[in-house]
């Protein structure tokens, strides 16, 4: 047995595809399978179920897969220790972020981090899936650590550390019959066309749970990737939206409005996978990003 079957298998495990394997350890699938096989000769029974068209553990594969993710992460503090202690740290960290995300300037934490961990090789990507997708990723092995905007009760196995919290606003055009309020209650855009993110993402799970206790479902009327280009559409007059109350830029003929009747708020939070220990490199960025935060989830 080496650690470089047990990557293979790991995976393997993890993607449940030796073809997505392959291209997740950057290798050809033949090498994958011939590292499994290996494996599982070495240890004298069968990791994988072949018997369907499906790639899935065998009892004995989920028996190894916890023990074969401790071993790879024992072995690379190792190499992290050594490495350190002569050149400094190194390392390989995986962060997943929303897509043009305000209220943290990333490239610029992560410029001040390549300046002090110059070896330590830093990827950053996103979800199509939005927060859900990052979790996801994160418990799965596939990120070290996100940038996500999920409720702690959606957390599960995964160590949060919060950064900021906001209330829910609404945006509406200038011309709509509640642009002059306030205020305005959920109750009051029951029947409006809605402009919001993909179900993935937090804030639109927020929204739509707390329209579906009032027992009236949104209509959404255009869906877009980012936060960010909500406004735009909310002024074109195709419909209201409902977002967190972050930074986004001011769009001549949409007006905010604040929420009252209900306690609904967005908070962004960096996570990482629960019950393992992390690198020193992800540990390091974490302790950047935690240490940015202000008080008041301002990012300096």
């Amino acid at each position: 047995m080496d650690s470089r079957q047990l990557e293979y298998f790991v995976a393997v495990a993890e993607e449940l595809s030796f073809t997505r394997a392959a291209q997740r350890l950057f290798t050809v699938q033949s090498t994958v399978s011939a590292g499994v096989r290996a494996l599982e000769t070495d240890l004298k029974t069968t990791l994988f179920d072949r018997s369907t068209r499906r790639v899935v553990l065998s009892a004995a594969g989920q028996a190894l897969l916890p023990e074969a993710k401790a071993a790879l992460e024992a072995l690379d503090r190792a190499r992290a220790v050594v490495e350190e202690a002569s050149s400094g740290l190194r390392g390989n960290v995986r962060i997943g972020t929303l897509a043009r995300l305000s209220l943290v300037d990333l490239a610029d934490l992560l410029g001040t981090f390549h300046h002090k961990y110059p070896l330590v090789e830093v990827q950053v990507t996103t979800s199509p899936t939005g927060s859900t997708g990052l979790a996801d990723d994160v418990r799965h092995g596939r990120l070290d650590l996100a940038l996500l905007g999920l409720p702690r009760s959606e957390l599960p196995g995964l160590d949060v550390h919060d950064l900021a919290t906001m209330p829910f606003v609404a945006l509406v055009p200038s011309t709509h019959r509640l642009a002059g309020r306030d205020a305005v209650r959920l109750d009051d855009l029951i029947d409006e066309r809605f402009i919001d993110m993909p179900p993935g993402f937090g804030n639109r799970r927020q929204i739509d749970r707390a329209f579906d206790a009032l027992g009236r479902p949104r209509r959404i009327q255009v869906e877009v990737p980012e936060l960010t280009a909500i406004p735009d559409y909310v002024g074109a007059g195709l419909g209201v939206a409902v977002v967190p109350d972050v930074q986004l830029a001011a769009e001549p003929g949409v007006t905010k409005v604040a929420l009252t009747g209900i306690d609904l708020t967005w908070t962004l939070s960096v996570v990482t996978a629960g019950g393992r220990r992390s690198s020193r490199a992800t540990t390091a960025l974490l302790d950047l990003i935690t240490d940015s935060a202000g008080p008041e989830g301002r990012f300096f």
